[in-house]
């Protein structure tokens, strides 16, 4: 592994989405991110994830289904300023990509390690835009858990979205946040 690689991924941060500008990857460039993406662990080769990306006009469509969500499963009708907020989720970075877990009934392949696989696709996405100078955030918000959204993105019952990829030109370099400290995340076994 050469250091330059190792220094990259030490240094890697998530870059808040309302602060990732156009333009975003081309097409080519987005085709690149997502086949790396696709070069993850992957049990039994059953490939158990798929992308919808959301680009241009149809970012702007997706927010009127998340507003209409919001204003459908929330217990105390939204304020305007929140159904506004819901329009413009998707706007605040030039691609958004929805990775989905679609787990495969597979003997020798359990459903878990799809899973993780899935959350592995997330992050290979995310090191390869940044890789290309892009900007990513990886997260998922109240949208990936409202059947009203994952029936609007055609999710099967076994589907479910394993989180948003905002991509974008980072507009300012992110601060560092605090890590947890590695010697409470460790313990060697057996135990003295």
């Amino acid at each position: 592994m050469s250091r330059a690689f190792f220094e990259f991924l030490a240094v890697r941060r998530s870059v808040k989405p309302d602060k990732l500008l156009a333009p975003g990857p081309t097409p080519e460039e987005l085709a690149s991110i997502l086949t790396v993406g696709t070069r993850v662990p992957d049990h039994k080769k059953l490939a158990p994830w798929r992308f919808i990306v959301f680009e241009g006009e149809a970012r702007a469509r997706m927010g009127e289904v998340f507003a209409a969500a919001c204003a459908a499963e929330e217990k105390m009708p939204p304020s305007p300023v929140r159904l506004d907020m819901e329009r413009a989720r998707f706007l605040r970075a030039p691609t958004v990509v929805a990775v989905i877990s679609s787990p495969k009934p597979r003997p020798g392949a359990p459903e878990w390690e799809q899973v993780l696989s899935a959350g592995a696709c997330c992050y290979n996405i995310c090191l390869a835009a940044n890789a290309l100078g892009f900007g990513t955030s990886w997260i998922s918000e109240w949208i990936a858990y409202s059947p009203s959204v994952t029936s609007a993105l055609g999710l099967a019952a076994h589907e479910r979205v394993a989180g948003f990829i905002y991509i974008g030109r980072p507009g300012e370099k992110p601060d560092e946040r605090d890590r947890p400290a590695l010697a409470d995340l460790i313990r060697h076994w057996p135990q003295e």
